[in-house]
């Protein structure tokens, strides 16, 4: 069973507290629950059942390796936001996600890609579409890359050594 916020909370409950800290993150102007860091996700899907959505491509995921919550009761699910080789945005990335059983309109819905760019479009469609915790986990899976075109070295999960695993 995931974690679902329906009732009122305590504010100082560590949801309530992610909520604030994201909402403070969040980018002017959008309309989804904020960004969270890699570390913070982690620490919140460690203790509480949650989702975490990778929405790269296959390709990512095999080679580059994916986050790992076997150790939690959490789930990962990995639906593309955009689909290769085109890159071409999924039609049925909506349909997909909320097809799944955890995936509930209360739920905190975190989703990461390689820097934060293609999962805070995710973000911004799933809270369009209705579900309230959106969450964009700042600086993805890789990060943005260094000055010598290297990613993981400054920002993301891996970076922050997160549990991940490859292929």
């Amino acid at each position: 069973m995931v974690f679902d916020i329906s009732t009122k909370l305590h504010p100082e409950d560590p949801f309530c507290v992610l909520v604030e800290k994201a909402e403070s993150n969040k980018i002017s102007g959008l309309d989804y629950a904020g960004e969270v860091s890699p570390r913070e996700a982690f620490d919140f899907v460690n203790s509480n059942p949650s989702v975490v959505i990778d929405v790269r491509t296959t390709p990512e995921w095999q080679f580059v390796g994916m986050p790992d919550l076997s150790g939690t009761s959490s789930k990962l699910i990995t639906i593309s936001w955009k689909l290769y080789p085109s890159f071409a945005q999924n039609p049925k990335f909506i349909d997909d996600l909320t097809a799944e059983p955890m995936v509930q309109k209360n739920a905190p819905l975190f989703f990461i890609c390689r820097s934060g760019g293609r999962s805070l479009d995710a973000a911004l469609a799933m809270t369009a579409a209705g579900h309230r915790y959106c969450f964009n986990v700042s600086g993805g899976f890789e990060g943005d890359a260094d000055e010598a075109g290297h990613r993981s070295k400054k920002q993301g999960w891996k970076y922050n050594n997160l549990p991940w695993i490859q292929g």
